[in-house]
C-alpha cells in the first residue's frame, strides 16, 4: 500500500506519519466515480452518433429503389395466340 501511495506521490496530511489508507481511498473513491459518470455520458454520445448515422443511412437506402419495375408488354404466348381484341 505504503508503495502505491509512493507512486501517486500521496503525502500524509499534517500530524501524520504515513498515508492512511482511509485519505488514499477517500480521493480514489472520488476520482472513480467521476470517471465513470464521465465514462458513461461519452459512451452515451458516441451510441447517439451513430444511431443518427445508422438512421441516416437508412434514409439512404430507401431513396434509392432497390429494383426497377417495367411496364408490362404484351408479348407472351397469350397475346401471340389470342385473337380477342
Amino acid at each position: 500500500f505504503l508503495e502505491t501511495a509512493a507512486y501517486f506521490c500521496m503525502k500524509p496530511k499534517m500530524g501524520e506519519k504515513e498515508v492512511s489508507p482511509h485519505s488514499f481511498f477517500s480521493i480514489w473513491h472520488e476520482f472513480s466515480s467521476d470517471f465513470k459518470d464521465f465514462w458513461k455520458k461519452e459512451n452515451k454520445l458516441i451510441l447517439q452518433e451513430r444511431v443518427k448515422e445508422a438512421e441516416e443511412v437508412c434514409r439512404q437506402k430507401k431513396g434509392k429503389s432497390l429494383y426497377n419495375i417495367r411496364p408490362k408488354h404484351d408479348s407472351g404466348i397469350v397475346s401471340k395466340n389470342c385473337s380477342c381484341t
